[in-house]
């Protein structure tokens, strides 16, 4: 589905992030990338958006070069990106009114587009029917996550994106709310690429995990981890050992 093809990257006036870089990701597959503060996995993610753009060699989502955001790719940020004076139901719906006026292939104006699920469908299905008509500072840190994903998901992506999306939640939310993601995920056949900067969010949420070192990155380093995402996995012998060998090989990259 994504292929990443000898990319180079650098911010303005800074050293590279990325030379030669290259990568592929398969459709329906769940991808965590992880990574010391610095080492760009926010700026892969945002490249993998059409957000920014390499500055050689190409990035390719279903055999299209990518050239700018594209309509089926959803993406959640860190803050979740809520309207604040709007309600949770008109922030869900913000994407298909954007959708009607843009079309669907983000270019021309469309009305045609009629998503299998509704908005109420998709406030009940994550729970959050019932604060539909409150606005963001009246919710909890979960449930304004759980807003952004009925917003991004209504608009039926292939492609989920989501930057350090549970980050600032207590450990029961992350933990339901990552749960959530990956039934989600495979309910929906969705690609997944989530950023953490935790090396146990990581190894559950990721069947393949991205281990960005020291800039600028030119290998892809990837750890296949085939449990993630199964009954039992944490309490497994497999989810310690990675864990382990995850945080060893972080720590030599910042050694």
């Amino acid at each position: 589905m994504i292929s990443i093809r000898s990319i180079g990257f650098a911010y303005s006036n800074l050293p590279p992030l990325f030379e030669n870089f290259s990568l592929e990701i398969s459709r329906g597959e769940t991808w965590a990338i992880l990574g010391p503060s610095g080492c760009g996995k926010t700026t892969l993610l945002y490249l993998l958006a059409g957000l920014r753009f390499p500055a050689n060699g190409s990035i390719e989502i279903d055999g299209e070069r990518l050239t700018r955001p594209r309509p089926h790719s959803g993406l959640i940020l860190q803050d979740y990106g809520l309207l604040p004076w709007s309600t949770v139901r008109e922030n869900v719906e913000l994407g298909l009114r954007l959708r009607k006026f843009y079309g669907a292939d983000g270019k021309h104006a469309s009305h045609n587009f009629q998503p299998k699920k509704s908005v109420e469908d998709w406030l009940e299905r994550l729970g959050i029917d019932t604060v539909a008509d409150k606005y963001p500072s009246q919710l909890s840190g979960g449930q304004r996550q759980r807003a952004a994903i009925a917003r991004t998901l209504v608009l039926e992506p292939d492609l989920l994106l989501m930057d350090e999306p549970f980050s600032s939640l207590d450990a029961v939310t992350r933990e339901d709310l990552q749960n959530l993601t990956l039934s989600l995920c495979a309910e929906q056949r969705l690609t997944l690429v989530v950023v953490t900067h935790a090396i146990e969010e990581a190894v559950v949420l990721g069947k393949k995990i991205l281990l960005l070192g020291a800039a600028p990155t030119q290998t892809a380093r990837v750890f296949e981890n085939p449990s993630a995402g199964t009954e039992g996995h944490k309490e497994g012998k497999a989810y310690r050992e990675l864990c382990i060998q995850l945080r060893r090989e972080m720590q030599r990259e910042t050694a």
